[in-house]
């Protein structure tokens, strides 16, 4: 049971996080933060799926899927940034 609320509080706090980012994204326009906000959004879903689906526990390998996806999104924002920002000190 227990298991089950901290599973939710992770999924919650992954979703209000990714919510934060889009509302920068909204602000900004920067797709640094459009990143970010689909990376934990797919955080969040693997955490729902995690206590959802019926498998023996986050060991599994989709699960480590998941968060390889969320974690390359992430390296992702961060090399595009870095990219733009090189671009943009050539010009």
């Amino acid at each position: 049971m227990i298991n089950y609320m901290m599973l939710g509080a992770v999924a919650l706090s992954c979703f209000i996080a990714s919510l934060f980012f889009l509302r920068f994204w909204k602000t900004t326009r920067d797709r640094f933060f459009l990143f970010f906000s689909l990376a934990f959004f797919i955080e969040g879903v693997g955490r729902v799926l995690l206590g959802v689906i019926n498998y023996s526990g986050e060991e599994e390998p989709f699960f480590y899927l998941i968060r390889l996806f969320s974690f390359l999104v992430i390296l992702f924002a961060i090399i595009d940034k870095n990219r733009i920002r090189r671009i943009g000190e050539r010009n």
